[in-house]
């Protein structure tokens, strides 16, 4: 199994934690629970149709990434190791086969059990340490972390991590940002107006203010219950 280190420095704006906090739109409730043999249904211009099961998931090389989890409101969980498979293998061995001649695919929509759907560029998330992963730090997904499966890019802010994954959507235009069934969740991502690029490195955190500024006005979002690191 291959295993990359992403070394990054703490990026601006950004106060490390103690631990890896659960994060979501209502860290209140429990986690969804996965039906048994759970998949991941793909939907888009396929000649065919194409789900990814255990079986499929498994005949796909394994990766280890260790790199630390950026919140788009400022905290940042430091030395996790994910394990799975890239998203750039799922795309290039299952999904690209299966398209229909000449389809054209610029984006994904990802869709959480847990409702959360994230926007995603189809070149951001090819990135060589983007996965699809099962495991953190050495043990199975924990449910409040994404079980079963999540995306992992972590050269992107974490609402761009879809956890509890079911279903991928291809797109070849940027969709309607409809990123949750409930309408006053809806409306509270929509206020926001996430950037749709959302990567880390040019602190891409709002889609109209820049990032310093909306750094400032995310430090006014309690973060969650963690020790901030001195």
């Amino acid at each position: 199994m291959e295993r990359v280190v992403n070394v990054l420095e703490l990026p601006p704006g950004q106060r490390a934690v103690e631990g890896f906090p659960r994060f979501g739109v209502d860290t209140r409730r429990p986690p969804p629970r996965a039906p048994d043999g759970a998949v991941v249904e793909l939907t888009g211009p396929f000649a065919r149709r194409v789900v990814l099961d255990g079986a499929t998931l498994a005949g796909l090389p394994r990766r280890e990434v260790e790199a630390a989890f950026h919140c788009v409101a400022g905290w940042s969980a430091l030395g996790l190791r994910w394990e799975g498979v890239r998203v750039r293998d799922v795309w290039e061995q299952v999904v690209a086969p299966a398209l229909v001649a000449e389809a054209e695919v610029r984006w994904l929509v990802l869709v959480g059990r847990d409702g959360y759907r994230s926007i995603v560029r189809l070149d951001d998330a090819l990135a060589d340490d983007v996965l699809l992963a099962d495991r953190l730090d050495g043990a199975p997904l924990p449910p409040e972390h994404g079980a079963p499966l999540r995306l992992v890019s972590p050269g992107q802010y974490g609402y761009v991590n879809t956890k509890h994954l079911c279903r991928i959507e291809l797109h070849r235009r940027e969709p309607v940002a409809f990123l949750h069934p409930a309408r006053a969740v809806q409306w509270a991502l929509m206020a926001v107006r996430p950037h749709p690029r959302a990567r880390v490195a040019h602190e891409e955190r709002h889609r109209f203010v820049p990032g310093p500024v909306a750094r400032r006005l995310y430090r006014l979002v309690r973060l969650p219950a963690a020790r901030l690191r001195e």
